[in-house]
């Protein structure tokens, strides 16, 4: 959960600031000016894309941040990899007592309307999930009920398998048959439902 405005002191033990650029093209200079005009006493970084994973920096800043701290970002995008990742971030601070400010947008859960601000915006995204849920379950109804077959289509229809098992029975290689067919070996043992050896014959 968030930390309340209640629970984080006056005076902040320290306020740090993360930025994170995408592209070797693009520095940080614009976003550590941002950072330190906001007081933050240490920045972290990271150069990797929007999307990845694997951000040493924010994993960093996140470790360090301890109780009546504060992680400051320029702007909201610098910090999640999509919206229920920031959430799930700023969650994170929240349990640990810390705060964060987004300048940009300026967003701060140390007050109660920045707090505010980042409840409805976390109920929102629990909203939009829900209700992409229900459109899904929704369409895969009417789907059905036109008759529509969902699912994976199977790779070889019944008469291919016919054909399939009397040129196995004839004592063709599944290989050959394979081949015949224009399928792919994995998917004739699948469709015959037989065992093979290394050597690619039926047993």
């Amino acid at each position: 959960m968030l930390a309340s405005p209640e629970t984080l002191s006056q005076n902040h033990l320290m306020k740090m600031g993360y930025a994170r650029i995408s592209t070797d093209d693009q520095n940080l200079d614009l976003q550590r000016r941002a950072l330190r005009r906001a007081g933050c006493e240490k920045i972290f970084e990271d150069h990797v894309s929007g999307v990845s994973a694997k951000r040493p920096g924010l994993d960093e800043a996140l470790a360090q941040c301890g109780a009546d701290d504060v992680l400051v970002v320029w702007k909201l995008d610098q910090l999640g990899r999509s919206l229920s990742h920031l959430i799930t971030v700023v969650q994170e601070l929240g349990d640990k007592g810390c705060g964060f400010q987004s300048l940009s947008e300026n967003i701060d859960t140390t007050t109660a309307g920045g707090l505010l601000v980042f409840h409805l915006v976390d109920s929102l995204a629990k909203f939009e999930r829900a209700l992409i849920a229900n459109r899904t379950k929704a369409g895969l109804a009417a789907a059905r009920m036109r008759g529509v077959r969902i699912g994976r289509r199977k790779a070889m229809n019944a008469e291919q398998v016919r054909h399939a098992r009397a040129l196995l029975e004839a004592g063709e290689r599944p290989a050959d048959i394979a081949r015949t067919l224009q399928v792919g070996r994995s998917t004739l043992y699948r469709a015959l439902d037989v065992q093979h050896t290394g050597k690619g014959q039926a047993t």
